[in-house]
């Protein structure tokens, strides 16, 4: 059994900033890579941001330059800085992660957290 956590979403002013959180835990072997998503009411799901067990991060267009990823393996933690947020931004954010665990490859998503950028 792998769960995963979402914490430090919350409300934040326009050109504000805030650091979301995700911890992993349980049956672990290894962990692969993990990612952030989000979602807005009404629209498809989209990747914001992924790191891999080596580190290499990637970004959705939308956010670059204005969002970082990072991991901390040991910790089992992944973090997103996000800066410069606008209400675009606003959204439910997932995190995602791919395990190794006692019975196999896993992909597990937390239950996300809102996030809410007013103008």
């Amino acid at each position: 059994q792998v769960q995963v956590v979402e914490s430090g979403g919350g409300l934040v002013q326009a050109g504000g900033s805030l650091r979301l959180s995700c911890a992993a835990s349980g049956s672990i072997f290894r962990l692969n890579a993990m990612d952030w998503y989000r979602q807005i009411p009404g629209k498809q799901r989209e990747l914001v941001a992924s790191i891999t067990r080596g580190g290499s991060t990637s970004y959705a267009d939308s956010v670059k330059g204005r969002f970082t990823i990072s991991g901390d393996t040991a910790k089992k933690t992944v973090y997103l800085q996000m800066s410069s947020l606008n209400p675009e931004d606003t959204a439910v954010y997932y995190c995602n992660v791919h395990v190794l665990s006692g019975t196999g490859f896993l992909e597990v998503r937390g239950q996300g957290i809102l996030v809410t950028v007013s103008s």
